[in-house]
């Protein structure tokens, strides 16, 4: 069984408000590195301190923040945004 993405509603707003050129970069790395990898967390970073059950994958100078969940195979997008701002 192959892993899936989800955008939570969140992530589809930011991600809406995207340059188009930076949306079909975004979406395209999801697409082609996170669904085609055995395991989602050889790509990203695990976030630290109180985020620590997230996970981080850079796309140039945005970041999108997952939660992947293994019982479903799910990577689940919570957040899209340029690196300064993510994790505020």
């Amino acid at each position: 069984m192959d892993w899936t993405v989800e955008l939570q509603l969140t992530a589809q707003k930011q991600i809406r408000k995207l340059d188009r050129q930076i949306q079909a970069r975004i979406l395209a790395y999801l697409r082609e590195r996170i669904l085609t990898a055995e395991h989602p967390r050889k790509l990203g970073k695990a976030l630290t301190g109180d985020k620590g059950e997230l996970w981080r994958y850079r796309i140039g100078d945005y970041r999108a923040v997952c939660r992947i969940e293994d019982e479903r195979r799910v990577v689940l997008v919570l957040t899209i945004a340029h690196r300064r701002e993510v994790y505020r």
